[in-house]
């Protein structure tokens, strides 16, 4: 078992008292939108009266001072609800940000010294996937293959190897990608990371969108890429079941520190059972007090109808 060999294991990733910060408006726009409306509609108190919005900066710390271990051939977790600072952390190990304060290393090489020794080592998967639209599955694939050294020839065989293992329809490799659904696309993004054989592979909520058969068919091909790849997993969720049966071990974020660290079983037992096998999402609720997945306060926001 992971947990009791993990102090004798390489260190894939560490991450060391990490800080990241980001300015942002210390009002949003929309709320000084909706003042200028009631006023021209006759509504609230004219414009003219109103007191001049603040237009200055708040501070938001996204990450707050993140340490962790990430042990090589470990399929580790983290969870939060959203706004918690999870794709923030991913940026950061995948290069995309730098950190404000701390460390982060891969392999032994720091993401700011040896920047694109560190790209080389890893590979992304959002959840916002971007693509060529017009172009096919096939076509996206060779082109970021390409981006990576790999020949065409080569390229297009593992992407027909590894589509074929998540269950996409071979006539789908030469198909516009504007006419696939969002969970085939989500696999095309899977298969393209995948291409380049990365040893630390990041995925940002890989199998959000994904019908339960293409959920399992995913996490069975994380699993094969771990145990015959020699391949490093970190993996951010929404799905209690995946994490629990993926992730070797989980760190659950909450407004950007680590509240809790380890293994799914581990931080079962920090819950009491009132009765019944507590869960991960039990866990979670008792060390958050949260929903995982929380709804933002801007979605209520409709723009069409203040400007109506």
């Amino acid at each position: 078992m992971m947990e009791k060999h993990i102090s004798t294991q390489e260190p894939a990733l560490i991450v060391n008292n990490v800080v990241k910060r980001f300015n942002v408006a210390s009002e949003p726009w929309w709320r000084r939108l909706v003042g200028v409306q009631k006023s021209v509609n006759g509504h609230g108190t004219p414009a003219s009266a109103q007191p001049k919005a603040r237009r200055g900066k708040e501070v938001v710390t996204a990450v707050d001072h993140v340490s962790f271990t990430v042990y090589r051939r470990e399929i580790f977790g983290v969870l939060g609800p959203n706004g918690s600072g999870k794709s923030t952390l991913i940026r950061l190990l995948s290069t995309l940000l730098l950190p404000d304060e701390g460390t982060i290393t891969v392999f032994g090489l720091d993401v700011e010294r040896d920047e694109m020794a560190v790209k080389r080592l890893i590979n992304r998967v959002s959840v916002e996937a971007a693509f060529f639209k017009k172009l096919s599955p096939k076509e996206n694939l060779l082109y970021g293959a390409r981006l990576y050294g790999v020949s065409g020839r080569e390229a297009d065989r593992k992407a027909r190897e590894i589509l074929g293992r998540l269950g996409l329809r071979e006539s789908s490799y030469t198909s516009p990608m504007e006419d696939m659904s969002r969970g085939m696309q989500q696999k095309v993004a899977i298969a393209r990371a995948f291409l380049t054989q990365p040893v630390l592979l990041l995925l940002d909520e890989p199998t959000t969108g994904l019908d339960p058969r293409s959920k399992l068919e995913v996490q069975a091909f994380v699993n094969e890429l771990r145990d015959t790849h020699d391949a490093t997993i970190l993996i951010t969720t929404h799905d209690m079941s995946e994490a629990d049966a993926l992730c070797d071990r989980i760190a659950i974020l909450d407004d950007g520190k680590i509240v809790a660290l380890d293994t799914p079983a581990g931080l079962k037992r920090l819950v009491q059972h009132n009765g019944h096998e507590p869960t991960l999402e039990d866990v979670f609720m008792a060390l958050t007090g949260k929903e995982l997945v929380e709804k933002d306060d801007v979605t209520d926001f409709e723009p069409e109808k203040v400007l109506s």
